[in-house]
């Protein structure tokens, strides 16, 4: 038998791939339809994902969700509510996508930071032409003390973290989707 993380589906999307199922990728889509309806900062985003969320552990017996299926279970529990108005603008978003700093720094190896700025070039770009809406970039401080070949943080590595974190600024910058992105960096 395989467990799956926290007893939820996987969510499957219309192109085949799976995601682990999150809480806070649910709850931006909502926030959006909600937003799209006319509800700035609306209070029960997360009742609504609280509920999807407990039906999926509790009541969903497939290992498997699809979008379609997720969206209507949404769109369901936003009508029951009386929001229809946000269950009619209400679609899934396309999964986050995730970048580790850090392998990326093993990868160029201690010391090429001109390698690591080329080859964080190439994977932002190539999330910044993905429809994703959410990116989570993780990894920071072990990048750079990687980079900067050092057991404990120094004043280099403080400038280092400065460059990277201006240099992931500059490319969604000059990407044109600067409003449209939700970046976490950890």
């Amino acid at each position: 038998m395989i467990a799956l993380k926290d007893s939820f589906p996987l969510v499957r999307f219309q192109d085949g791939s799976v995601m682990n199922y999150d809480r806070a990728w649910l709850s931006t889509a909502v926030v959006r339809a909600a937003e799209s309806a006319g509800y700035k900062k609306w209070w029960l985003t997360t009742h609504v994902t609280e509920s999807i969320s407990a039906f999926l552990q509790q009541e969903f017996d497939e290992n498997v969700v699809t979008i379609a299926r997720l969206e209507k279970a949404v769109q369901s529990v936003l009508q029951v509510i009386g929001y229809s108005d946000v269950a009619e603008r209400f679609r899934t978003l396309p999964p986050p996508a995730r970048l580790r700093l850090d392998e990326i720094a093993r990868r160029a190896g201690s010391g090429y930071e001109l390698v690591f700025f080329g080859m964080l070039r190439d994977g932002l770009r190539e999330i910044l032409e993905s429809p994703a809406g959410q990116v989570e970039i993780g990894g920071l401080h072990d990048c750079v003390k990687t980079l900067c070949s050092a057991k404990n943080w120094g004043r280099d590595c403080s400038v280092l973290l400065g460059e990277i974190v201006d240099f992931i600024r500059s490319e969604v910058g000059t990407s044109g989707r600067r409003g449209e992105l939700s970046l976490q960096l950890k």
